[in-house]
């Protein structure tokens, strides 16, 4: 049995979990969120408590019993209390600004990179003198935050020499030794 999809999820209070048609929509103080379900994955909801269930041990529904069980987890979390990304620019004149959903990016290319970001996703930009621009990214939507902080990340990758690039706050680039004379 899958360890993850046997979890029970527990519904704090102020969030609604509904299931119609093989819909799960779940509303909470950030916002709404809604996912499909697979057919054969079962949701109970008994006293503030969510169960999955399969119908057989095949790979195919064991894979998605846990599966569904994370998407919906994090849903609730996402509606609850949120999630947020930390990015930071770290390069000689790497410089980031927003204007609404519009964030404005300096990489050191010839020309700067605008980004519409989608409504549900908030953000912020921080520059300190003598430390790496930071941009925050929230959202309730755990998936769509993933996708655009990846996007940000995809426009300049942390290089392994000088380890220049946009990465996630407290992520780790592996280095390499330079050229040996």
């Amino acid at each position: 049995m899958s360890r993850i999809g046997k979890a029970i999820i527990t519904i704090p209070a102020g969030i609604t979990v509904t299931e119609k048609d093989g819909v799960v929509t779940v509303k909470g103080p950030k916002g709404e969120l809604t996912q499909e379900l697979t057919e054969g994955i079962t949701l109970e909801q008994n006293d503030g408590v969510l169960t999955f269930s399969r119908p057989s041990d095949s790979k195919q529904h064991r894979a998605l019993h846990g599966l569904y069980r994370a998407l919906i987890n994090n849903m609730i979390l996402g509606t609850a209390e949120g999630f947020t990304k930390k990015l930071e620019l770290v390069g000689v004149g790497y410089r980031a600004s927003h204007t609404g959903q519009k964030l404005e990016l300096a990489l050191g290319f010839s020309h700067g990179i605008v980004l519409e970001l989608p409504k549900e996703v908030i953000i912020d930009t921080l520059t300190e003198k003598g430390k790496n621009p930071i941009i925050t990214l929230t959202s309730h939507d755990k998936q769509l935050l993933g996708m655009v902080s990846a996007k940000i990340r995809s426009f300049r990758k942390p290089e392994p020499y000088k380890g220049k690039g946009v990465r996630f706050v407290g992520e780790i680039v592996r280095r390499k030794a330079g050229k040996s004379a």
